[in-house]
């Protein structure tokens, strides 16, 4: 009877995480760039009272074992990079991308993160940052304080247009071998790990990497129609293991009863 308490709680204790992961999708279903994190779940050991295959006696054999589980975990919670819906905003340094491929940031202590979040500011100094004052990497240029337009063409070509002239430089987009594997630091960030693999730069629009749209911002990929469905099952699920350990609860107390 023990078994089938702990089995209902570690169900339980897994549709917590699981409505966990949930929750945050939908919090986060205005931000840019977030990409939404589906838990996966695995069954634990199992105990064979009866191994399959064991000896009957008389030369036979059992054709089937007894097992009986010891319930689920939550195993990962992966990212889903599918591509979000490009919002248009018409200021000229929001930057969606439109396909695979990060754009590079240096965090404070010098080193690299990455973002799907293109919605880029201009500092004091000339400097393109993020909303937290991060700079943007890429490839990406100062802009002059006597700038008159700044265009930015699919491929990444940057053209600032100044009083004195014209100013062109490429933006360069990072990809890696498996974007489920980068750590996610919050800020609209991601960080390079030994399961994402080292990160690959190249040219958008070619090669495989994403191109850029200018005048837009990816939005979140979370659908709040499937996020609610999920979050019913999760409910239900924590229902079932909740009111299989108050049968268990049940039986157990039935048989303190018997000797009364």
């Amino acid at each position: 009877m023990l078994i089938s308490l702990k089995s209902a709680a570690s169900g339980m204790e897994a549709q917590q995480l699981n409505l966990n992961a949930i929750a945050n999708n939908l919090a986060n279903v205005n931000t840019n760039g977030f990409k939404r994190s589906k838990v996966e779940f695995q069954d634990l050991l199992y105990q064979r009272p009866r191994q399959a295959g064991a000896e009957a006696g008389g030369g036979t054999q059992v054709p089937t074992g007894i097992e009986v589980g010891n319930g689920s975990r939550v195993v990962s919670t992966s990212k889903i990079f599918t591509q979000g819906q490009l919002n248009q905003t018409g200021e000229r340094l929001d930057l969606a991308i439109n396909g695979e491929g990060f754009f590079e940031i240096q965090r404070p202590d010098g080193t690299s993160a990455f973002t799907r979040d293109g919605g880029f500011k201009v500092a004091s100094d000339g400097r393109v940052t993020t909303s937290d004052g991060l700079p943007v990497l890429s490839g990406m240029q100062t802009i002059p304080l006597n700038t008159l337009g700044v265009s930015v063409a699919p491929n990444g070509e940057v053209t600032v247009e100044t009083a004195d002239g014209f100013n062109r430089f490429r933006l360069q987009l990072t990809r890696f071998n498996n974007p489920s594997g980068l750590r996610s630091l919050g800020g609209n960030l991601f960080q390079e790990t030994p399961a994402s693999g080292n990160p690959n730069t190249g040219s958008p629009a070619e090669a495989g990497y994403g191109s850029i749209v200018q005048g837009f911002l990816e939005t979140s990929n979370v659908n709040v129609a499937e996020e609610m469905v999920n979050m019913i099952m999760a409910q239900r699920a924590y229902e079932v293991n909740s009111k299989a350990i108050q049968t268990s609860d049940q039986m157990l107390e039935q048989i303190n009863q018997l000797k009364r």
